[in-house]
C-alpha cells in the first residue's frame, strides 16, 4: 500500500493530535488505478516550522490553519504554491467565510475545511485530496512513459531510415563520380541496389501507416464472409516467384473453403506477412506449409517453415515493434520490423492472438487464432498493406 505524507499545521496542540488520531488507520481506495493509500501525518505548530519541514521534504497534502502566530497561513500558502506546486493545500480556519475561501482558493488552496469539523468531514476532505494526488501522479507517470516511448520510436525510426538513405547516397555518389567509366550499363547493378533500398523505405512507411491506422481506428472496416483458405492461396501466389527461384515448396492444407466474418484486407495482411516471412527466412530448397482450419467458432492459421529458426529469447520479443533478428543469415534480408507486430495487433482485434514456436536451424511455426468479427461492434480498421 502506498503512503501519502500529510503535514498538519495548527497552533492548537489538541487539533493537531486529533487530526493525527483520525487519520492514523485511515485508508483511501482509488478504483481508477487500483491503488490503496494510507497516511503518514507530521505536525507543525507554526508557519515557520511548517516551511522548515516543507523545505526538508514537501508533503503530498498540507492541512494549514488560516490563523497562525507569526507567519500567517495565507503567507505559507503563497510560498508553497510558488515552490511546491504538487502539494495540495487544505485551509483550516475558525473564521469560516466565503471571502476567506475565495481568497485561499485564488492563492492556490485545493480545498477549505472550517472549524469545528468532525472526523468524518476531515476524512471526506482528505479522501478527495488523496484521490487527486494519486491520479495526478499516475498522469505524470503516463506522460513520462509516453515521452520515453515517443523518443524510442523516433530513435528507432531514424536508425531504420538512415541505413537505406546512406546506401542510396553512396551509390549515387559513385555514379556521379563515374567510378565505373562512361558505359551506362556498368551502373545497372548500382541502380538495382538503389531501387532495393528505396523499396525498403517505401515498405517501412507503408507498414508504419498500417500500424498507425490499426491503433487509431480511423478507417471503417468492411465485415463480410471471407474465405481464409482462398486468402492463403493469394498470399502464396504473391510469394511464388521468390519461392520458386530458391527451390522452396509451398503447400496449403485446408479442407475446402474456410470462412469467417472478417475484413478481407485484414486477413490478407495477416497471411501476406506470415507467408512472406516463411519464404524470406527459409533455407534454399526448404518448404512452407500453411494450415487453415475452423473449429469451435475459431479460425486457426498455422504457417510452418524449415528456415533459420529462433532462440527462445528472440521468439519472446519477435512481435514487438521494429524487432528484426540480426545474424549472419538475415544480414541481406530487408524488412521493416513491423509486420509481425501488425499481425498480433490484428489478431487481438479478432479476440485472438499470434504466437510462435521455433528451434534454431530447424524452422518456425507461427499460429494465429481468430474469432468472427461483428459488424455492429467491430472497431474501424485499415486496408491491406505490404507483407513484412
Amino acid at each position: 500500500m502506498d503512503r501519502l505524507k500529510i503535514l498538519v499545521t495548527d497552533d492548537e496542540t489538541g487539533m493537531r493530535l486529533a487530526v493525527e488520531r483520525a487519520l492514523r488507520d485511515f485508508t483511501v481506495r482509488v478504483p481508477d488505478v487500483g491503488a490503496e493509500v494510507g497516511f503518514d501525518v507530521e505536525q507543525a505548530e507554526s508557519g515557520e516550522q511548517a516551511l522548515e519541514r516543507i523545505a526538508a521534504g514537501p508533503p503530498d497534502i498540507l492541512l494549514l490553519d488560516h490563523k497562525l502566530p507569526g507567519i500567517s497561513g495565507l503567507e505559507v500558502l503563497d510560498r508553497v504554491a510558488a515552490l511546491h506546486g504538487d502539494t495540495l493545500t487544505i485551509m483550516i480556519t475558525a473564521y469560516a467565510s466565503i471571502e476567506t475561501a475565495v481568497t485561499a482558493t485564488k492563492r492556490g488552496a485545493y480545498d477549505f475545511l472550517a472549524k469545528p469539523f468532525t472526523p468524518e468531514e476531515l476524512k471526506s476532505t482528505i479522501r478527495k485530496a488523496a484521490i487527486r494526488v494519486v491520479l495526478a501522479r499516475q498522469a505524470r507517470r503516463l506522460a513520462a512513459e509516453r515521452k520515453q516511448v515517443r523518443f524510442q520510436f523516433i530513435s528507432v525510426l531514424g536508425h531504420e531510415l538512415k541505413a537505406p538513405l546512406n546506401a542510396i547516397d553512396g551509390y549515387l555518389q559513385l555514379m556521379k563520380a563515374r567510378t565505373a567509366g562512361n558505359d551506362v550499363a556498368a551502373y545497372d547493378s548500382m541502380i538495382d541496389r538503389t531501387l532495393v533500398r528505396v523499396e525498403h523505405m517505401r515498405k517501412l512507411i507503408a507498414d508504419l501507416l498500417d500500424m498507425t491506422r490499426i491503433e487509431s481506428g480511423r478507417k471503417s472496416r468492411e465485415i463480410a464472409e471471407v474465405d481464409v483458405a482462398a486468402a492463403a492461396r493469394a498470399a502464396m501466389e504473391t510469394m511464388a516467384p521468390e519461392a520458386s527461384g530458391r527451390g522452396i515448396v509451398m503447400e496449403l492444407h485446408a479442407d475446402g473453403p474456410v470462412t469467417m466474418s472478417a475484413d478481407a484486407g485484414e486477413i490478407a495482411m495477416i497471411l501476406n506477412n506470415l507467408v512472406s516471412n516463411a519464404v524470406k527466412y527459409n533455407r534454399d530448397g526448404g518448404r512452407v506449409d500453411i494450415d487453415v482450419s475452423r473449429s469451435d467458432g475459431r479460425v486457426t492459421i498455422r504457417v510452418r517453415d524449415t528456415g533459420i529458426g529462433l532462440t527462445p529469447e528472440q521468439a519472446g520479443r519477435l512481435f514487438n515493434e521494429f524487432v528484426r533478428i540480426r545474424s549472419e543469415h538475415t544480414r541481406n534480408i530487408l524488412g521493416s520490423g513491423l509486420g509481425l507486430s501488425i499481425v498480433r495487433k490484428l489478431a487481438t482485434l479478432y479476440g485472438g492472438d499470434a504466437t510462435v514456436e521455433s528451434e534454431i536451424d530447424k524452422g518456425s511455426t507461427f499460429t494465429v487464432v481468430l474469432c468472427d468479427a461483428r459488424p455492429e461492434t467491430a472497431p474501424p480498421q485499415v486496408p491491406p498493406g505490404p507483407e513484412n
